[in-house]
């Protein structure tokens, strides 16, 4: 087995050290054996200790990397760079390698010198680092350089969570503008397309589509070459990955096109939600359950990830922790039982809005206990769970100072549950629906919140957050088995019936009070919160244990 080591080290008088412990930590993550000669280490030490590792590696195939810094003078940093190129010319043919960074202007002579495999300015993005160190282009130039599956782009952006955010301006001319801009810069691995809602809603039904909203709440898009056309825009930069919510009619329809024309990175549907009780579309709830389930299983057939946006639209309902837990696991029990093999398990955090950061905590890791012991290995009945964290939708403030604010110290949070995706959601959409500027500004913040929370300590563990989670636990199981009692004679799988999953809804056990007035959900929940958590209330205003709040339920339907 081939080993691989890189040594690094602050070369000669220069005392910074910081952007080289950053180097190794990649290199770690990466596979790396990692030495750290330390600041202003001389180039005899610096070379002594790569003969050293190279004798003793010289038994067994071995890759050697040695990475110095300078980020003084670059007059003085020149002349000792190329002091060091030829006292190493001798280790450069014996096939060691070299890679330099500092600022740009001695990265700049640091080029002309033409001794360094690759060099870093420290424009670099934290991925482009890691790209290199795990073999992959630094800079990729192509679409073939970037991988264009969900499961694929998380590997190769590990450590680092991929990154998303929600991107539709009113017309297609200044959205497919506002694509390239985003690719250009490379702030995201994906974009999620914002369609307006005749394109969810009436996509194939241009008879029922109103000219006057044309646009409103995203880009109009009204056929399948609308769709390519931003698919196109996106071919440039970093290859940014499309995907789209999956409608709220004709959903197979609406899938296949998707798939064929954005390559739909991965299908986002709910569970309860998109449907009459929302307002969002046509169907009825348990008919709206039954089509997501089969869209859910079209998806699984073709090996496409599937996202529930399911348990948020309960919070920002603002439904106890305890329901919103419990949607969570309804949410990733249906996307196994229909045949889903990845599952992407969305997590939205700051909803409602006056959760405390233990407490979101708590609910998140509460939800991720639940479901975790429903993954599957592969091959056979493989059933993968990655996990996405975001800001509550409802949680900016409209200041876009104290908005950036919460942007990056929200983000610091969510890392704490190590997510393979994260989603962005800019700092302006408390005013107004991100542009193409707002998005790479919030990337930027977003980037530099995760990579300061690598190395920061584990929250999960506050005794607070362990003890509420294992409260929320304890509760959710007491509400899923009342649940499953409501099954129908003959039901075996009441978790995944349809009929059973509504009654849940209209009976009450499943509720929110925003949806108070609703044909389908009752509204009649109290919740409030207490010491940062949601929930549910008596009359009182004192915390109801879900054993108690189901009795009553039961006993005012006798």
């Amino acid at each position: 087995m081939t080993t691989k080591t890189v040594i690094a080290a602050a070369l000669g008088e220069c005392v910074h050290v910081a952007g080289v412990s950053n180097f190794l930590r990649l290199a770690e993550n990466a596979g790396w054996k990692t030495i750290f000669l330390g600041p202003a280490v001389p180039i005899e030490a610096v070379l002594e200790a790569v003969r050293r590792e190279k004798a003793d590696t010289s038994t067994a195939p071995s890759e050697l990397l040695v990475g110095v810094s300078y980020r003084l003078t670059p007059e003085t940093g020149e002349r000792l760079l190329g002091q060091f190129a030829e006292a190493a010319s001798d280790l450069h043919e014996a096939g060691v390698r070299f890679a330099f960074a500092g600022t740009p202007p001695v990265a700049e002579k640091a080029v002309k010198i033409g001794f360094f495999e690759k060099i870093f300015d420290g424009s670099e993005a934290p991925e482009q680092v890691l790209a290199y160190l795990k073999g992959l282009p630094a800079q990729a130039a192509t679409e073939a350089d970037y991988p264009q599956t969900t499961t694929a782009r998380i590997a190769w952006k590990s450590p680092y969570p991929i990154l998303r955010h929600h991107f539709g301006l009113p017309t297609m001319q200044a959205t497919i503008e506002g694509i390239q801009k985003i690719a250009e810069a490379q702030a995201l691995d994906l974009i999620s397309l914002g369609t307006d809602q005749d394109a969810q809603e009436n996509f194939f039904h241009p008879e029922r589509q109103d000219p006057r909203r044309k646009g409103a709440g995203g880009v109009p898009v009204r056929t399948p070459d609308d769709f390519r056309a931003l698919y196109a825009a996106s071919r440039r930069g970093n290859y940014p990955m499309l995907r789209a919510y999956s409608g709220t009619d004709d959903f197979i329809r609406y899938a296949e096109v998707l798939t064929e024309t954005i390559h739909n990175a991965w299908c986002a549907i709910p569970l309860f939600w998109f449907n009459q009780m929302d307002g969002r579309g046509p169907w009825d709830l348990e008919g709206s359950i039954r089509e997501h389930q089969q869209v859910m299983s079209w998806y699984g057939e073709r090996n496409i990830p599937v996202e529930l946006n399911e348990p948020h639209h309960w919070g920002m309902r603002d439904a106890p922790d305890v329901i919103y837990v419990v949607s969570a696991f309804l949410s990733a029990y249906n996307a196994k039982q229909f045949g889903v093999k990845d599952y992407i398990a969305q997590m939205m955090f700051n909803s409602p809005p006056g959760t405390s950061d233990a407490m979101d905590l708590a609910k998140m890791l509460a939800l991720l206990e639940m479901i975790t012991p429903l993954a599957a290995p592969f091959p056979g009945g493989g059933f993968r769970i990655w996990k996405q964290t975001r800001i509550g939708l409802l949680s900016h403030p409209l200041d876009p100072d104290a908005a950036r604010g919460h942007l990056a110290a929200s983000t610091y949070l969510q890392m704490a549950l190590k997510p393979h995706i994260y989603h962005i959601v800019g700092h302006t959409e408390a005013h107004h629906a991100a542009t193409a500027e707002d998005i790479i500004e919030a990337s930027k913040i977003v980037r530099r919140a995760i990579n300061n929370a690598l190395g920061a300590p584990d929250l999960t563990q506050a005794s607070e957050v362990q003890a509420r989670k294992e409260h929320l636990v304890s509760e959710a199981r007491v509400l899923l088995e009342a649940i499953r009692e409501l099954a129908a004679p003959g039901v075996d799988d009441p978790w995944a019936d349809a009929a059973t999953l509504t009654k849940a809804v209209t009976l009450g056990l499943l509720d929110a009070p925003q949806l108070r007035n609703n044909h389908f959900g009752r509204g009649q929940i109290q919740t409030r919160i207490v010491n940062g958590a949601s929930e549910a209330v008596d009359a009182d205003g004192r915390p109801i244990p879900e054993k108690i709040r189901i009795s009553k339920l039961k006993n005012a339907g006798r």
